[in-house]
Order: structure tokens, then sequence, then C-alpha cells
């Protein structure tokens, strides 16, 4: 996924945290910055590389949504009006059989399935893609820091304050942004952990 003017994004100047929000005011913030900057997108942890050459206003143009230059895909089988979209599936015989015998036929009993699955596995979901982005960042930001290797440990094994006492020595910007990518809040006062 391509990042946006409003994607919600941080800059960091070294290890200073420079401005979290939309890409475009933290794009405005890296451009006056005295330093290298790296830009993370807070979703993903993905590093959004930038193009800040010319004027402010030229550099939130190139991050404007390119929706509309895109070109539209020939349209194919389905139904567009609904957004349905015709793609092929691979399945054994078995697989088959099961889903022709299920009422409304294989589309809608895969459509069920897949609702299903999203219902009951979003917030297993969420918490992978939150360790994933914490991990991206740690990955480019902290990786020669003390206590990487047993940082990542506790934040695969979600144990938040092993995690504080592990980064404790780290920038405070850093360990913060990492924390609220990771586990959602602040970082954990190391003073006050058990």
């Amino acid at each position: 996924m391509t990042a946006t003017a409003s994607t919600p994004c941080t800059a960091f100047e070294g290890h200073t945290l420079l401005l979290s929000g939309p890409l475009a005011e933290v794009a405005r913030a890296a451009r006056a910055a005295s330093g290298p900057v790296l830009v993370f997108d807070d979703t993903t942890g993905r590093v959004v590389d930038l193009d800040l050459r010319g004027s402010e206003a030229e550099i939130v143009a190139r991050l404007a949504p390119a929706d509309s230059a895109e070109p539209a895909e020939p349209r194919g089988r389905g139904r567009p009006k609904l957004g349905v979209v015709g793609r092929e599936v691979t399945l054994l015989p078995r697989h088959w059989e099961w889903l022709a015998a299920q009422p409304g036929g294989a589309s809608v009993a895969l459509r069920r399935l897949v609702d299903e699955a999203r219902r009951t596995g979003g917030a297993t979901q969420r918490m992978r893609a939150a360790q994933e982005a914490a991990y991206r960042v740690m990955s480019a930001m902290a990786g020669d820091l003390p206590g990487f290797e047993e940082a990542s440990r506790a934040l695969f094994s979600r144990d938040r304050a092993r995690f504080g006492q592990e980064t404790a020595t780290w920038p405070p910007d850093l360990r913060g942004y990492i924390t609220r990518l990771a586990f959602g809040g602040p970082a954990d006062d190391p003073a006050k952990a058990p």
C-alpha cells in the first residue's frame, strides 16, 4: 500500500521524534529538519520514502492520492456495482465437493467463511500486525542498541513489562513510539516496573 498525504506517520531525526501526524505535515517537518530524517508509516512500521525536492506545495502534491492517475483495470466477470471481483481459487476436489453442497453455492459459502474468519480472528490479526510494525521500526532504529534481542523476544511474547525493562536505556522518544505501536499506549516507566 502506498502512503498518501493523510497516512498517519512519524518522523525521527536521529533518535528524536520530530513529528507524528498526517504524512503531508510530517513531510513539511522533515523538509525543515537540519539532519537526516526517517519517516515511518504508523500502521505498518515501514519506512516512507519521501521526495523532498521543491516547494512545500510540490512536496504535498506528490503525496496526493494517485487514484485518479491509475489506469482503470479492464472490467471482467463479476458484479461491478456490488464490488464483486472475479478471481481464480485453487482447491482440491474434496473442497469443491463440500462447497458445492453448501446452501447458495461455492461463492456464498466462501464469503461466509471469510467473514467469519475476519470476525473471529480480527484481534489476533491486529496484534500480529502491531508486533510486525513495531519490529520493523525497532530493526531500523534500534538494531544496535543494548537489549535489542531480548526486547524483540518480549515484543513477540507480548510481555510489556519485560519489554519496558529491556528498552529502559533506549532514547525516550524511540522507546515511546515503539511501545505505542506494539502495545497501544505510552512507554512504561522502568522505575515503576516490578
